[in-house]
């Protein structure tokens, strides 16, 4: 079955830079778009970034643009994201996401969800 596994979340001062990572198994390893997304306590979960099955394309939330970068490597069946510059406001639970179709970060909905890895940005 599909497994997604968060990796690389834990607490960083504002100004600081961390690099989350998702290993996937249970289907091909460019079969699906993935993304990320993030919830916040007492905040609806959103959409950070998203990536098509190949890495030719990609989304951002305009909150994130220009400072977090998402990637994959499907040798390796790793999705990342490197979110530099963080804010307080980027704290939160960030989920990795796959779906079969690519999912634009604003209103996808994809099917398959990991677990979740904290980030926690102090000021």
């Amino acid at each position: 079955q599909v497994q997604m596994v968060e990796s690389g979340g834990g607490s960083v001062q504002a100004g600081g830079s961390l690099r989350l990572s998702c290993a996937y198994s249970g289907f091909g390893s460019s079969s699906y778009s993935m993304g990320w997304f993030r919830q916040a306590p007492g905040k609806e979960r959103e959409g950070v970034a998203s990536i098509s099955r190949g890495g030719v394309t990609t989304d951002y939330a305009d909150s994130v643009k220009g400072r977090f970068i998402i990637s994959r490597d499907n040798a390796k069946r790793m999705l990342y994201l490197q979110m530099n510059s963080l804010q307080p406001e980027d704290t939160a639970l960030y989920y990795c996401a796959a779906d079969w179709d690519f999912f634009p970060v604003r209103t996808g909905k994809p099917k398959y969800w990991g677990q979740g890895t904290q980030v926690t940005v102090s000021s």
